[in-house]
């Protein structure tokens, strides 16, 4: 446990801001974590991330005690494009889901990191340690990966501060005319079909750039930037604007192409390096499935 009496100096400073800077290892987001589960105290009680602090005040940070996953380690050969001592990059393939749940208890990415990597972050005890974001199943591509709490927090501080590069190539149904795109449309559970995400009135904000790679006859390679990160951001939003994702069961149309799933790959993932500063970016290319399809399509003329 860690005790700080406030000074002069340091009077009128909202608590959180104050103990991110005073203490090693932890950031604003981790603070105003602790913060909200009672773990900081001034002077004895518990008060709000936004408290000011005032001279004489007694503060007293308790440190989290998580719950060890119960996940076993699993030898997938997962790809790790970049490991270092805070955070790991892997090229997660199409077909395999990221972390434990029902009907799927092992096969899993972080069943397979559990084996590969040293230490993974914990936020909570959670059931899916080191995973920052996530990605659907059926769709491939790069993702960061934890190895501690600290690091864990300040790459989900960028994910909220949109300041994370990520770039995803999609082919999607129909012939786009224009060479690129903004939507901005708001997404949120389908009211008709809760196993699906909509476009609806009182959804979170969602944002997707688009540029236009390659027009197929009948399709479109699209390249999609992602501001936010909406649960099927890319699958709900290309099917609101009429272009739904090829090989999609959920959001596309029934006659599709047999791909084992959406034609979505993450390729490009970039972020600054929590401890370093440095900016990091990584790509990955195509997989063969996805460069077998494209093989089929007949480009179209300029």
């Amino acid at each position: 446990m860690h005790e700080i009496t406030v000074s002069d100096m340091d009077s009128g400073q909202r608590i959180d801001r104050l103990l991110a800077e005073q203490l090693d290892d932890t950031s604003r987001s981790d603070m105003q974590g602790r913060i909200r589960d009672g773990l900081v105290k001034v002077n004895g009680g518990t008060i709000k991330p936004n408290y000011k602090v005032k001279k004489g005040d007694v503060v007293t940070v308790e440190v989290r005690e998580l719950v060890e996953a119960d996940i076993i380690p699993e030898d997938l050969d997962l790809e790790i494009i970049h490991e270092d001592a805070e955070v790991a990059v892997v090229n997660k393939p199409k077909g395999m889901v990221v972390h434990p749940a029902a009907g799927h208890p092992s096969g899993t990415l972080v069943n397979g990191l559990m084996h590969q990597l040293d230490n993974l972050s914990g936020i909570n005890g959670e059931l899916r340690p080191g995973i920052v974001h996530r990605i659907d199943k059926d769709t491939s591509g790069l993702l960061m990966v934890a190895k501690d709490d600290v690091t864990h927090r300040h790459l989900v501080e960028q994910l909220v501060e949109k300041s994370v590069t990520r770039k995803y190539t999609a082919l999607v149904h129909g012939t786009i005319p224009h060479d690129k795109g903004t939507i901005e449309a708001p997404i949120g559970r389908n009211p008709k079909e809760r196993q699906e995400m909509a476009v609806v009135d009182d959804g979170k904000e969602a944002v997707t750039h688009f540029n236009v790679l390659e027009r197929y006859k009948d399709f479109t390679l699209v390249e999609c930037i992602l501001d936010t990160g909406r649960t099927h951001q890319i699958r709900v939003h290309m099917k609101y604007i009429g272009y739904p994702l090829a090989g999609d069961p959920k959001y596309g149309p029934r006659k599709t192409l047999e791909t084992e799933g959406q034609m979505l790959h993450a390729g490009t993932l970039g972020f600054i390096h929590p401890k370093t500063g440095e900016y990091l970016e990584f790509t990955a290319p195509l997989p063969d499935q996805f460069e077998d399809v494209l093989e089929t399509m007949t480009p179209l003329s300029d």
